[in-house]
């Protein structure tokens, strides 16, 4: 086995997961594009629990992505920062997407953005409270943690595990894990200012952050970092056909576009992040850190037609406008001269109106006789009075993310220990903006507070490590430890307005806030779960060059039960440049308690027309009436077996991987709600089952096999008088559905998480520097995908999309031993998105499938300017 000249024995034994106690792993190279000294070697966090190791004898593949790295690129959101250093790591534009568009979800090897365990320091981090409703296929459903409020001059570094390691750290540890590791100098700090645009003009955002190392004392220090963001919103539009006829035959009310498809405005995006530590003695030493972050975002939504938006402005065939009947809505006594279809066809009995009704299926309804009339007569009414031009509503919401962690750690003896306690806490408030509930009539205000989800964590820590002489080993790692942790989902219901019943609901009009209805009072109420975890860790060099691991878990849950899983690995050196290695292990992915509770409404596009959506827990009585059950854990069955390769200036690691995944969670399909099944759900207590169009409910409803190969490779030479280093990253990632319930999830579904993400993603890289000046230029290649449009899976929406690449670059300049310049951009040569097919391009008033894997905004360009002290 190599000796390390690089890491001493003075390296401490430091926690891994929130459960789990670990040693830290030198790495001599860093992932792709990182530049490393010759006397430092690279440290990770993830993956093992034994005695320092150099890469070669890594029983695992580990990715190391520097700050520096991460910050070569014009967005300064860590998900974008991520998926142009991990190619294994996926994650995407989501407009119109409801809350998936406050906080969006990734995934890594083609898993759900919920099957990556992201840690901080080492320990569990907090899930978001926000749900993606509308994911993109792979993400449907999913409620992972938010990474975007992590900035990267918070870091030292991320380190991506990239093999499933529920057996070690638990829950979610399906796909892999990232570990962000904070900053822990002492002394010294930056400051830098970003200003970044898109090549179309738009989407401005400035970016100012920075950084701060303060000694605690001579035996602490504390680390502080800042970031500071707002960010214009971006528009890749044209006028919708049906408002352009509408606003040709003299409507004058129609905005143009009549809806807007691009990037949210981000505004006051704030974050603020500390690390500190405090050697108590020499065998005992006090740490914490945390965060406080807040942002609010403003996105589109679906546009309202005033024709034939149904429930809304019309009946349900868009042919007869929607009339109120203040009379009848007041003591059942029809006022109105025009007729409210609605009530002819669902309450005939008790409704005696006018006969004669106002066509919709006109140029523009505000110029017809019968409208007119009808707005002479106080004792009607229609939705068209407060939008005479139909309206796009806006979703808005307000993010704030807190985390504390706090510990000890240090040595008994031949032990060492660690103990600490975690909170965290996400909370999601929205709002909707430029809407209407039309069951109040036209005393429907226009901006509502529709509620809030919040995610609440707290996990408690014990563990211990020991490394034991044997007879039978070189050497022997043994590690337990102990994990309690309770999470809670607390529904706020928003305003009155927001989702009450109003006047009108029995005469047809919609209720609540239109396209986000408000989470009324049977909603609301907190949620909570609560587990305990054991595990056990062992690693032992059998020879000098042959190493085997392995490690059993045990957690038991307050809601479903308990669940046992292990991992082997394997890893073997066969010369001083070669090492083979391979694991396998089992793994679980717990329901989270959002996915048991949620309640929502979401306006969804099916063949190109708009329908309302309720989402339901899985035992409400509406989803449990179409088959709705209480929520399984996932169970994971993986194996992966890959090589080292690593001979002077040249690295390179090739891993292949398989995950079985069984009982896979994610929210099915919409469902229609039958008119012949209306009177069996109001028994049931579903009220007005008339309004809703279809439901969808959480539900284990299919099994995945995913397969991929990873390859890493970098060279490092002298070029042109200065340091260069080439690097290649590879990704392959096939998904097949082997089992699904026809009656849940349909195939559009199944296609996307088939072919949804690209099965080939590459990025190659040129990194050169000298003195004062240094620049980088990385190829991106995108394979072909399946896209959608509006998450629509029919024909209409969706097509196979064409490979693409893209060029990001940088020059940078350091003006001084302490000032640096630098300029650069992502897609430089502005490579366009997939373009919609014809008959669906413009029809909703957007350009491109905003499901591809690159931002379909186009290129973008980013000045900065940062100073060192």
């Amino acid at each position: 086995m190599k000796k390390l000249s690089a890491v001493t024995a003075g390296i401490k034994l430091a926690l891994i997961s929130g459960s789990a106690l670990a040693t830290l792993v030198p790495f001599s190279i860093a992932h792709a594009q990182e530049q490393i000294t010759e006397d430092v070697e690279k440290i990770a966090v993830v993956g093992s629990r034994a005695a320092p190791r150099s890469i070669n004898d890594s029983p695992v593949p580990v990715d190391i992505i520097g700050s520096d790295e991460l910050e070569k690129n014009a967005s300064s959101d860590m998900l974008d920062m991520l998926q142009a250093s991990v190619p294994s790591f996926n994650v995407r534009a989501q407009p119109i997407s409801d809350a998936a568009t406050l906080i969006r979800p990734v995934n890594l090897r083609g898993l759900s953005s919920d099957s990556t365990l992201i840690l901080v320091n080492g320990k569990r981090r907090h899930r978001a409270s926000v749900i993606a409703f509308q994911g993109g296929g792979v993400n449907d459903g999913a409620q992972g943690p938010d990474i975007s409020v992590i900035p990267s001059v918070a870091l030292k570094q991320v380190e991506v595990l990239r093999d499933g390691a529920a057996a070690q750290y638990g829950s979610d540890a399906i796909a892999g894990v990232m570990n962000f590791a904070l900053k822990d100098s002492a002394e010294g700090g930056s400051i830098s200012v970003r200003q970044s645009e898109f090549f179309e003009g738009d989407g401005a955002a400035t970016t100012v952050d920075g950084n701060i190392g303060l000694p605690l004392t001579d035996k602490g220090f504390v680390n502080l970092s800042f970031q500071l963001k707002n960010a214009d919103a971006t528009s890749r539009s044209v006028q919708r056909p049906d408002a352009a006829g509408i606003a040709a035959a003299g409507n004058t009310s129609i905005q143009d576009p009549a809806q807007i498809w691009g990037n949210p405005e981000i505004k006051d995006d704030t974050t603020f992040f500390f690390n500190s530590g405090y050697e108590i003695n020499e065998s005992a030493k006090l740490y914490a850190f945390g965060n406080v972050s807040s942002r609010e975002a403003i996105g589109g939504f679906y546009y309202r037609n005033p024709h034939n938006r149904g429930n809304v402005f019309s009946t349900d065939d868009g042919e007869t406008l929607l009339v109120g009947d203040v009379g009848f809505a007041l003591d059942g006594m029809a006022t109105c001269t025009v007729s409210n279809a609605y009530l002819e066809q669902n309450d005939p009995t008790n409704y005696d109106g006018s006969s004669s009704g106002v066509s919709a299926n006109v140029g523009n309804v505000l110029n017809t006789a019968a409208y007119q009339a009808m707005v002479a007569d106080e004792q009607c009414f229609s939705m068209n009075q407060l939008k005479p031009g139909g309206y796009t509503p806006q979703f808005g919401g307000e993010i704030e993310d807190q985390s504390f962690v706090a510990g000890v750690k240090g040595d008994i003896g031949e032990w060492s220990y660690d103990v600490s306690y975690a909170t965290g806490t996400n909370k999601a408030t929205f709002y909707l903006y430029n809407s209407l509930n039309p069951s109040m009539g036209l005393a429907s205000p226009t901006d509502f507070e529709t509620g809030a989800y919040e995610q609440d964590e707290t996990t408690f820590n014990a563990d211990i490590v020991r490394a034991f002489k044997v007879d039978f080993a070189e050497s022997l790692n043994f590690a337990a430890g102990f994990e309690w942790r309770e999470e809670s989902f607390d529904i706020t219901a928003g305003e009155e307005s927001s989702w009450i019943a109003g006047d009108y609901a029995d005469q047809g009009f919609n209720i609540g806030s239109h396209g986000f209805k408000g989470f009324g009072p049977e909603a609301a109420g907190k949620n909570t779960r609560d587990n305990i975890g054991m595990y056990v860790d062992v690693e032992a060099y059998l020879t000098e060059d042959l190493l085997v691991g392995t490690a059993v878990r045990y957690e038991d849950f307050s809601t479903f039960g308990d669940t046992t899983d292990y991992k082997l690995t394997v890893q073997y050196s066969v010369n001083d440049d070669l090492s083979i290695r391979g694991s396998h292990t089992t793994g679980f992915r717990a329901p989270t308690v959002g996915q048991e509770n949620v309640v929502n409404t979401q306006t969804s596009i099916v063949n190109g027309d708009l329908i309302q959506t309720f989402i339901a827990p899985p035992t409400n009585p509406l989803s449990a009436y179409y088959g709705g059950k209480v929520l399984q854990p996932e169970e994971s069955t993986s194996f992966a077996f890959g090589a080292v390769y690593e001979h002077d200036d040249f690295f390179m690691t090739v891993d292949y991987y398989t995950i079985e995944v069984t009982g896979r969670l994610a929210q099915s399909s919409q469902i229609s709600v039958l008119a012949e099944d209306y009177d069996d759900l109001r028994a049931a207590g579903v009220q007005n089952p008339e309004l809703i169009s279809a439901v969808t409910y959480y539900a284990n409803d299919f099994d995945t096999t995913t397969q991929g190969i990873d390859l890493v490779a970098t060279y490092d030479m002298n070029l042109l008088d200065g340091d260069t280093k080439l690097s290649l990253a590879y990704n392959w990632t096939d998904t097949q559905v082997d089992k699904y319930n026809p009656d849940t999830t349909g195939e559009g579904k199944v296609r996307r998480l088939e072919d949804g993400i690209p099965d080939h993603r590459a990025t190659l890289t040129f990194n050169q520097s000298w003195d004062k000046l240094s620049m980088f230029v990385r190829g991106n290649f995108f394979g072909e995908y399946y896209a959608t449009h509006a998450d629509d899976t029919s024909d209409w929406g969706s097509e196979v999309a064409d490979s693409a690449f893209t060029f990001d670059a940088e020059v940078s300049y350091a003006v001084t031993d302490s000032l640096k310049v630098a300029v650069g951009g992502n897609n430089i040569l502005d490579q366009e998105a997939q373009k919609l097919k014809d008959g669906t391009y413009g029809a909703l008033g957007a350009k491109y499938y905003e499901s591809g894997p690159f931002d379909y905004n186009g290129g973008s360009y980013y000045l900065k300017a940062s100073y060192a002290f």
